[in-house]
């Protein structure tokens, strides 16, 4: 099949978090398995660009890659070179995967795909949730929704959820959906050789040992749950991971000094992926108390490392966790946040036990070979193609 991706930011644009990740993983598993795979994105890296080329193509593992310029207004991620391609380019694939919602990309890719008469699935990457679209731009959003978005989801084929839960929180926005696709991102298993660790990272894995947080500082992710559980745990170390792209971290320092943390707590700030896998083997837990998180990178990348996880129910892997008993899931406060951690790091041969119940059911459920086999079913039942045709497009 001729595939197509459509997405907001791309590689090397690590910033915006696991999505940009997990979509070119995804993109390079089917392309592993024959499909022609195309992605079309901007070279938007934050306030600059990310220094890619916009005039040709680039290959990332298999992978054709178009970047475009982004015009005004950026905060859209609108590219009139994007558009223009969209409308020659559409007709030649077989099927469009378009992922985020309230950018100016993805309601392009919709309209050039529905123009065309080509199949599309829509992936909201955790955008379609009540709680956060009344949170955050909660106007420009309701406009958004009934001028575009609500199209842009009564043509798409299927809405592509990586997580039950996800596909409940669109439910619950009260709009019409098409049916729910549902295919989990992937997670890989740590490499047998990391490489060598940053500076920070080796000193602060030498301090002893601690509780990691590893992703965005932003308020979804529950760090002002988690920090007053540290404080209630008065021997545990904690270690927050991660980039600050909201400004949240302003607010993340007052919690640190209101607790009386500053001992405690280190703020590494944003880490490489072979930093991200020292600390995973490091740590004696990961806590993950997001308010909402459609999959969770992180928790997949802790079970197979093997860590013990505490997370919320907001989380998507949740289900997962709670299933094959490869952490606690805990209810969304302070208070029940330190308790799971408390018990979690009293029995340590508990919490190995209960990474290991992880790591199996990571490889099991979530190793990429196997999501993209289920995306390859998925994309054939919404293409009318049968399952034993050939992968390869003429």
């Amino acid at each position: 099949m001729r595939l197509l991706h459509v997405v907001p930011s791309y590689l090397p644009a690590t910033r915006y978090g696991g999505p940009i990740v997990t979509v070119h993983r995804l993109a390079s598993a089917l392309a592993e398995r024959g499909h022609e795979v195309h992605v079309a994105t901007t070279d938007v890296d934050g306030p600059g660009t990310s220094g890619v080329p916009t005039d040709r193509p680039v290959t990332l593992d298999g992978v054709t890659v178009h970047y475009f310029a982004a015009g005004w207004p950026r905060r859209l991620y609108r590219s009139p070179a994007m558009g223009r391609w969209l409308a020659r380019a559409v007709p030649d694939f077989d099927l469009v995967h378009l992922h985020a919602l309230w950018l100016w990309p993805t309601a392009a890719g919709a309209a050039a795909a529905r123009r065309h008469r080509i199949p599309y699935l829509l992936a909201p990457r955790g955008m379609l949730v009540p709680e956060l679209i009344r949170r955050r731009s909660h106007l420009a959003k309701t406009l958004w929704l009934a001028a575009v978005e609500r199209r842009n989801l009564a043509g798409a084929a299927g809405l592509h959820v990586t997580s039950a839960l996800e596909g409940q929180d669109a439910r619950r926005v009260g709009i019409a959906l098409p049916p729910l696709v549902e295919v989990p991102n992937g997670v890989d298993p740590p490499p047998a050789a990391p490489g060598a660790m940053s500076p920070a990272v080796r000193a602060t894995i030498a301090a002893g040992p601690f509780v990691l947080f590893l992703g965005r500082l932003s308020w979804k992710k529950g760090l002002d749950l988690l920090l007053p559980a540290i404080a209630r745990l008065p021997t545990v170390r904690l270690v927050v991971a991660g980039p600050d792209d909201e400004g949240y971290g302003a607010t993340v320092r007052a919690l640190v000094a209101t607790h009386r943390l500053a001992e405690r707590v280190t703020l590494l700030g944003p880490v490489s992926a072979t930093d991200r896998w020292h600390l995973l083997a490091a740590c004696r837990a990961l806590a993950a108390p997001s308010y909402s998180e459609n999959f969770a990178n992180v928790v997949a990348e802790a079970m197979v490392a093997g860590r013990a996880v505490v997370v919320t129910p907001g989380v998507g892997l949740a289900a997962l966790v709670e299933r094959a008993g490869a952490g606690v899931v805990c209810a969304t406060d302070g208070a029940a946040v330190a308790a799971a951690l408390g018990a979690v790091l009293a029995d340590p041969e508990a919490a190995r036990a209960m990474g290991e119940r992880g790591r199996a059911a990571a490889l099991a459920s979530l190793a990429w070979p196997a999501v993209a086999a289920r995306m390859e079913t998925a994309y054939r039942a919404v293409t009318g193609e049968r399952a034993g045709a050939p992968t390869l497009a003429g």
